[in-house]
């Protein structure tokens, strides 16, 4: 179909049938880029879902993961059991970059709460210390202006 193409590779002559088509060496798969000893894990949990972003101590994202993520959907995303899922996978992650320990930061009141964490220590990275950082209102919501006749 089109022209042949003879290819060199250390000495060795390969013939290419296509000249779109040539034989380029597999690389390697990397793990990651980066390498962590410490970082921040920061939860959210909703009643609808639950989210967990792994970051460094500047707060730069490292990786995330979610139960909708997962492949959970409807109502099962905000169970303790898709949260415990979402820590391990997240967890997974974390240790291909090295992280060794771990702080975290709560925020939300769904029911994922304590299982994310759980899941996330599972894979036996430390915990080093959480903090809840549920934003509580001080005032309530402002009234409703009065009626207008």
């Amino acid at each position: 179909m089109g022209k042949q193409k003879i290819v060199t590779i250390k000495d060795t002559e390969v013939k290419v049938a296509d000249a779109a088509v040539e034989a380029a060496p597999a690389q390697p798969v990397k793990s990651s880029k980066r390498r962590v000893d410490s970082g921040i894990l920061c939860v959210e949990s909703t009643y609808n879902n639950t989210k967990l972003v792994l970051t460094d101590n500047k707060g730069n994202t490292l990786a995330w993961s979610s139960s909708g993520n997962l492949g959970f959907k409807g109502a099962k995303k905000g169970t303790p059991f898709a949260a415990a899922k979402v820590g391990e996978a997240l967890a997974v992650k974390a240790g291909d970059m090295g992280v060794k320990e771990v702080r975290v930061v709560v925020k939300g009141v769904g029911s994922g709460r304590e299982s994310a964490i759980r899941g996330f220590i599972s894979k036996g990275i430390n915990l080093v210390a959480i903090r809840d950082m549920t934003p509580v209102p001080h005032n309530g919501p402002k009234p409703p202006k009065p009626r207008r006749t």
